[in-house]
């Protein structure tokens, strides 16, 4: 079981940087694929960012060259660097787990959520 709580989410303006943290449970984290999910109302979950355990990282297209994913194993933690904000980044962001070497981009191949952190960027 892994159990994961995001924190760092909040308003900002666009243009501006935001940090996002997730803490993992478990002494297995570093097996597991990690990755950040977002969401707004009515539409599905999209995939941003995620990482395998060897740091291998892959973006999703509306993100890349503006945010970056990292992983700290000794601690736990997985790291999203939003740089650049747009109002089209406001969303619930979601960390993910999968006990997989790959990086999914589905978010059904995911087994493990945190509840989520809400990231609002203003114009």
């Amino acid at each position: 079981q892994v159990q994961l709580v995001e924190s760092g989410g909040g308003l900002v303006q666009a243009g501006e940087t935001l940090r996002l943290s997730c803490a993992a449970s478990g002494r297995t984290f570093s097996f597991y694929g990690m990755a950040w999910f977002r969401q707004v109302p009515g539409k599905e979950r999209e995939f941003v960012a995620g990482i395998s355990p060897s740091d291998t990282t892959r973006y999703g297209d509306p993100v890349k060259g503006r945010f970056t994913i990292s992983r700290d194993n000794a601690k736990n933690t997985v790291d999203l660097q939003m740089n650049r904000l747009k109002t089209e980044d406001t969303a619930v962001y979601s960390c993910a787990a999968r006990a997989n070497i790959w990086i999914e981009t589905r978010a059904e191949a995911y087994s493990y959520w945190g509840q989520g952190t809400q990231v609002t960027v203003s114009s």
